[in-house]
């Protein structure tokens, strides 16, 4: 794969990141806030713990990239945004920042080493791309939880596969995120 392959690749994960959070956290407006927070069988133990971490991880890893250092993100608890409609806008927030980042990257930028420090006390030097890489495995791991957790409610989980063929563009006109 090219190098300009690669960066519209990420450029493209994260147009299709923004709009599975987008659909997801559409959906889990409709709940209650105490459905959002209502215990279920998952690793997270609830709807509204699974998108929380998945914002707040997000977020270390955009501090990993930009050099910001992860002791200055403004996420405070496990549970920044315990109602789903303020969740989604930190969400979109976070997401438009990330589709600028991956936008924004220069060849050479995808294989800049960064520095992690790890909450354990180990570190590690890691270059971008494969910091993105498993920054959208991570997303995609816990939005698989939510969505299964919200089966068990009266709200239909949305289709999140439907993003980067052709033939999806219809099912996907005029949603935000998708051109």
């Amino acid at each position: 794969m090219s190098d300009t392959a690669l960066r519209e690749h990420f450029s493209a994960m994260a147009r299709n990141s923004a709009w599975s959070n987008y659909r997801l956290l559409s959906a889990c407006e409709q709940l209650t806030d105490e459905e959002f927070a209502q215990e279920r069988t998952s690793f997270f133990p609830s709807i509204q713990l699974t998108l929380n971490h998945n914002l707040i991880v997000d977020h270390m890893y955009m501090a990993d990239m930009i050099g910001k250092g992860r002791s200055n993100i403004d996420l405070i608890g496990d549970v920044p945004y315990p109602r789903a409609p303020d969740l989604k806008r930190a969400q979109i927030e976070f997401d438009n920042s990330l589709i600028g980042l991956c936008d924004d990257f220069q060849p050479e930028d995808l294989d800049r080493i960064v520095s992690i420090s790890w909450g354990n006390g180990d570190s590690s030097q890691e270059p971008v791309y494969l910091l993105l890489s498993h920054l959208f495995v991570h997303q995609i791991h816990h939005r698989g939880q939510a969505h299964a957790m919200l089966a068990g409610t009266s709200v239909p989980p949305p289709q999140l596969d439907e993003f980067f063929l052709n033939a999806d563009k219809v099912r996907r006109q005029g949603e935000p995120f998708t051109e």
